[in-house]
């Protein structure tokens, strides 16, 4: 059992060890960088996890993925901002380390299972695994979970599929845990502040500063590709006389173009390292509904394979389709599958 020190996986060991599984708790160290006390790899997060563990009755471990984390998660998150995409690494991190590298660590215990807290169910049919929204929509998180294999689906056990989060801060509470009332982290991990461009820089070095362009002319400075991303308008630090937002990223020759609010709105994309759950690989072209970021709402589009990927056609524009986020197809509330945003 994957054990943050927060409330939802607190109460998904709880779950498990009442419906009699033998239940080892694990938190996973996954960095050195900085951190707020309450980050989830925090010496007080470890506690907290310690201290559930120990009021359940399961044996509970620290182990370190550090060296994984930064090779796999870390690394690929400064990549992607150098190359003027925006990474997602929360899918990344679930497909390689908590049930890639966990599962391995996992076997060695002699576990068959590894379980989280994530809100999410896992089902069967015809032969294969499926990946299906959890119960709560507000909380479904499997917009994060679109690349698991099923050989990963074959493993995972997600007991907070069916209830609600406020159903889970309740059960906390009925068993005395104080991590009941804890706040739901925010933020990536890694970077508790939120700013993301200070992280690389301290990481990698600082990003050159190049041209903003607008209707094909130089109208100021920006400070370095790697503090924007499609779609921003905040935090550009010019004055155009009416909004203005991003709408292309260059980074071979540093330039950042800005449009107008209608210039944001696009009804294709192209998006490549694709993972299927229902099927091995579409064999022609389907209709099904698309998210293109988390708290986007799902769209009708049709997906249409082409070389190395899909072209996805919404019937509606998108705002700010952004290179290097997810799009994830649903059949309802099945998870059909996803990709990686190209263009």
């Amino acid at each position: 059992m994957g054990m943050s020190g927060g409330v939802d996986s607190s109460v998904a060991a709880a779950l498990l060890k009442k419906t009699g599984y033998d239940v080892i708790g694990v938190t996973m160290k996954l960095h050195d960088t900085e951190q707020a006390d309450e980050g989830c790899c925090s010496v007080s997060s470890a506690n907290d996890a310690l201290a559930v563990a120990a009021k359940i009755g399961i044996p509970h471990y620290v182990m370190n993925f550090t060296d994984e984390f930064k090779r796999d998660v870390i690394d690929y998150f400064i990549s992607e901002y150098k190359n003027a995409r925006t990474p997602n690494p929360c899918t990344v991190c679930n497909k390689r380390i908590k049930f890639d590298a966990l599962l391995q660590k996992a076997r060695g215990l002699g576990a068959k299972h590894v379980a989280t807290g994530h809100y999410a169910k896992i089902a069967q049919k015809d032969g294969r695994y499926l990946l299906q929204r959890a119960s709560d929509e507000k909380k479904d998180q499997t917009y994060f979970l679109y690349s698991l294999s099923q050989n990963q689906l074959s493993r995972i056990l997600m007991p907070l599929s069916d209830i609600t989060k406020e159903k889970t801060r309740e059960i906390a509470s009925s068993l005395g845990f104080s991590v009941a009332k804890k706040r739901d982290s925010q933020e990536i991990c890694f970077v508790p502040d939120g700013d993301y461009a200070a992280f690389i820089e301290r990481q990698a070095g600082a990003s050159p500063g190049g041209d903003f362009i607008f209707e094909g002319k130089k109208v100021g400075r920006h400070k370095g590709i790697i503090h924007y991303t499609v779609g921003q308008r905040k935090g550009l630090g010019i004055a155009l006389g009416e909004p203005v937002y991003i709408t292309k990223i260059d980074p071979k020759n540093n330039l950042i173009y800005l449009g107008a609010d209608k210039s944001r709105l696009s009804r294709e994309l192209y998006a490549s390292d694709m993972n299927y759950i229902p099927f091995d690989a579409p064999v022609g072209p389907f209709r099904c509904l698309a998210k293109i970021r988390y708290n986007a709402k799902a769209s009708p589009c049709e997906v249409i394979p082409v070389n190395n990927g899909v072209r996805v056609v919404f019937d509606e524009p998108q705002n700010a389709i952004t290179p290097g986020q997810s799009v994830v197809f649903y059949d309802n509330n099945t998870v059909i599958g996803g990709g990686t945003i190209d263009a």
